[in-house]
């Protein structure tokens, strides 16, 4: 099948993290301006060169018309500050490289700050809850949490298909082994199956270990042409494709006869034919996955759901070994959110561009030329995004 839409027409030329931690000191602000001026200097670009601007916020972040004016960009020709979670996080770098195809924009930085542990905890107590207009359904029986939420599509799977707390623990387990090897992460210790077993229950059925870690951080991205990518400081990762998709919202309820009937399917089936064909490619074509792991079920449904197995296979695979370092189809090989952080989707693209570029070190995927990294799957706040990133020559 042909390439067509955004193939070949966008790249990511640079790449900047902050130290992630529990208790950053400084404020979301500081935190995206230091992301953005580091993927700058990666690319060997400068803030001169900047003319276009994008996050997405649920109400704990800096917009751009903050970001924006700290840095010295004043006027931009393009920006974007959507609302939402995880689920647009790749739907940002996705619209910029929309911008930079049009020829809106010629430099985009695409960044994502926050103080997730020391200052705006995710279902905290002791602020209001973030804007959803229908939560109002949901608050009065004490739905408030995402751990709580994703709970009840993950015990659906469960009792549809046999998934078993063991197949989410090997996804614990395993990331954890991955985030050894990685400086950024958070959580470096390993850690074995009857640790994760042994974890205190935080919504059943998900306990400690299943969940992602509260991080203070930042992570932000450059986006620009594919040719002008070429003639800079570091090798370029192409946009092969981008798409997102509607979702589950767990504040209402679906359509009848829609696919939202039936929890145990998230909307990356929807999404992933798009995608790979957007890209002229399939799930065999994958080199690496960085899949949205706010909890461990999530990899578990969207190896159903892009392809990677059979519906209802997703639990025996994730346990087995085909998703290490040096397996058919290497998961989260910076130890995703449960290990190296939360920084709400974007630093499982910067993962994906360190694997392309062949930067990543000890947990090197060999030959690695096409990656998959995606949103949150499409449930609480409805949607999800997802991007094709291939090795740039």
């Amino acid at each position: 099948m042909a390439g067509t839409g955004l193939s070949g027409a966008a790249s990511l030329a640079g790449v900047g993290t902050t130290p992630f931690s529990r208790d950053s000191g400084i404020s979301t602000t500081a935190l995206a301006c230091r992301a953005v001026l580091t993927a700058l200097d990666d690319a060997g670009l400068g803030i001169g060169d900047v003319d276009g601007i994008a996050t997405h916020r649920v109400g704990d972040s800096s917009p751009p018309w903050v970001v924006g004016p700290a840095l010295g960009i004043t006027d931009p020709a393009w920006h974007l500050d959507q609302f939402g979670g995880g689920g647009v996080s790749h739907a940002v770098i996705g619209q910029a490289a929309l911008a930079v195809a049009a020829g809106i924009a010629d430099v985009v930085v695409c960044y994502r700050a926050i103080n997730a542990r020391s200052e705006f905890r995710m279902g905290g107590q002791g602020r209001a809850p973030a804007g959803a207009f229908d939560l109002q359904y949901q608050a009065p029986y004490g739905l408030l949490a995402p751990v709580q939420h994703y709970a009840v599509p993950a015990r659906a799977h469960m009792q549809a298909y046999g998934t078993t707390h063991e197949h989410l623990g090997a996804i614990a387990v395993r990331q954890r082994a991955n985030a050894a090897a990685n400086p950024r992460a958070l959580k470096r210790d390993p850690i074995t199956l009857d640790d994760y077993l042994a974890s205190p229950w935080v919504s059943e059925p998900f306990r400690l270990l299943d969940c992602c870690l509260e991080t203070d951080g930042a992570c932000a991205l450059v986006v620009t042409s594919a040719e002008r990518a070429r003639d800079l400081r570091r090798p370029p990762v192409d946009i092969a494709a981008a798409a997102w998709a509607g979702g589950h919202s767990t504040y209402s309820p679906p359509a009848p006869g829609g696919l939202g009937d039936d929890l145990t399917t998230s909307s990356a089936a929807r999404l992933a034919p798009r995608l790979y064909a957007m890209a002229g490619l399939g799930p065999d074509d994958v080199d690496l996955a960085e899949l949205y792991d706010c909890f461990t079920w999530t990899v578990v449904v969207q190896l159903e759901d892009y392809g990677f197995c059979r519906k209802g296979e997703g639990g025996p695979f994730a346990a087995s070994e085909a998703l290490g370092i040096g397996g058919e189809l290497p998961v989260n090989t910076h130890g995703g959110f449960l290990s190296e952080g939360y920084v709400h989707g974007i630093n499982h693209v910067a993962e994906a561009v360190g694997q392309l570029r062949g930067d990543a070190g000890p947990r090197q995927v060999d030959g690695a030329e096409v990656a998959l990294s995606t949103g949150q799957p499409g449930y609480v706040l409805a949607g999800t995004s997802a991007l094709l990133l291939t090795a740039g020559r």
